[in-house]
């Protein structure tokens, strides 16, 4: 039996009512990426590059020049001051090449395909003006994708994972190693850079998954045994982490389950947001939510989706939104628990420490404790039904609603039904006063 929260036909929450169905790729979608306030590009299997109105869902340019599946994509706007700021993006193939798109014409303006095995990842470093990739080995690269300097031969399974850090470094995540390098400029006064490694971080005890900046001091990795680290961003020193995700005798307000013995895939660490405050992490099938400030767990949703999550967003409104391997996407809104004053302590925690029964000691210890965090939890708020088969992401448009992109080829656009609704009226009342359909009285 599915223990999945689930939601009635109402969704009174949810102002996704409408939806537009974008079709045109031939194979699995698993890369959006935005390009201004209301375009984006879609990418996958198929090889192909679609870029899309998001307001209109009209499809604006189909992009070939990949033989492969597309394995990274990256958006890379100009920054040059002469000129009018342009739209590029960068997408990375299983064919062993790079290309630079240009978003405003469609064309692809540069191939590099010297690449001695697949890019899995991209990185633009706006700053520094310079693009980086990863697969077996590091490359930088300057605008006019002239090779700067690369690395040697770091792995064979390629680089998963890149991040910006402070100081001109960047973190890489090999295996279940976090390799930290530093970008030194060239002493010979030209445009050219070294890069030079600094420190390997082994503390994870399974691959890194998911590699993600919380703010200039800080930033955050999470591995397929579901181990979350939380890094000082600019001495690479572990600050804190979180371990025990699956374990509900460390989550007292988790309802006790019957202890199975937990699959990879149950406890891995698909994907990792974050905002100033906490770490959302998708782990498994469930949610999390990581207080950076008190170190700990202050809300979960453990069978947020009948499958593992594959995407979590934190929208500005606290909510989040979770897409999964089950097709479905859902909206949660983080909310205070109301705590009774004589609630009694949850006996879980108790157990956790080895004791029989709550002495008085511990009782006030705890009941301190649990005054000092309030804790919160999540409610479900929508589902959205539109996809038949896993959704591997989504972007947020805010008031232009939600792109979402599947397994089953296709991107879906969810829109607020009541926005589109009075823009429909607007429209057509306009329409009527051009056509002098209306008597001004």
């Amino acid at each position: 039996k599915s223990s999945v929260q689930t939601i009635g036909e109402e969704q009174t929450q949810n102002p996704y009512t409408e939806l537009l169905v974008l079709k045109g790729h031939q194979d699995i979608v698993r890369f959006l990426v935005q390009i201004n306030d209301c375009r984006f590009a879609s990418a996958g299997d198929d090889g192909i590059v679609f870029l899309w109105n998001a307001q209109t869902g009209e499809k604006l340019f189909e992009l070939h020049g990949h033989t492969h599946k597309i394995t990274a994509i990256a958006p890379f706007s100009s920054s040059d001051a002469s000129e009018e700021k342009k739209h590029l993006i960068l997408t990375a193939s299983a064919d062993r090449t790079v290309i630079v798109w240009d978003c405003t014409s469609g064309r692809q303006i540069q191939k590099v395909s010297c690449f001695h095995s697949t890019v899995k990842c991209l990185t633009v470093l706006q700053r520094l003006d310079v693009w980086l990739s990863g697969g077996s080995d590091l490359c930088v690269w300057n605008r006019k994708l002239d090779l700067l300097c690369k690395t040697s031969h770091l792995t064979d399974a390629g680089i998963s994972a890149l991040l910006e850090l402070p100081k001109d470094c960047i973190a890489a995540a090999v295996g279940k190693e976090l390799i930290i390098f530093r970008l030194v400029a060239s002493n010979d006064g030209s445009e050219g850079w070294n890069v030079l490694e600094v420190k390997r971080l082994d503390d994870h005890q399974d691959n890194i998954l998911s590699l993600v900046s919380v703010n200039d001091l800080s930033f955050v990795t999470g591995s397929h045994m579901g181990e979350l680290i939380v890094w000082d961003a600019l001495d690479w020193t572990k600050q804190t982490s979180e371990c025990n995700f699956w374990d509900s005798s460390v989550h007292p307000d988790i309802q006790p389950e019957i202890k199975l013995s937990q699959s990879p895939n149950e406890t891995s660490v698909q994907h990792l947001t974050s905002d100033e405050e906490c770490v959302f992490a998708a782990v498994g099938k469930g949610i999390y939510v990581y207080n950076l400030q008190m170190k700990r767990v202050i809300a979960c949703q453990r069978t947020a989706h009948d499958s593992s999550v594959l995407h979590i967003e934190r929208l500005p409104n606290r909510q989040l939104i979770s897409c999964s391997e089950d097709g479905s996407v859902r909206i949660w809104e983080l909310r205070e628990k109301q705590q009774l004053p004589a609630e009694p302590v949850p006996t879980g925690f108790f157990n956790m420490w080895g004791f029989g029964r709550a002495n008085k000691q511990v009782n006030q210890a705890a009941k301190k404790m649990q005054e000092n965090t309030p804790v919160y939890f999540l409610e479900l708020v929508g589902d959205l039904i539109g996809h038949s088969s896993a959704v591997q992401m989504f972007l947020y448009f805010g008031d232009l609603g939600l792109a979402t992109c599947s397994a089953d080829h296709l991107i879906i656009l969810w829109k607020d039904g009541e926005r589109e609704s009075r823009l429909r009226s607007l429209a057509l009342f306009q329409k009527l006063a051009q056509n002098g359909d209306l008597q001004h009285k």
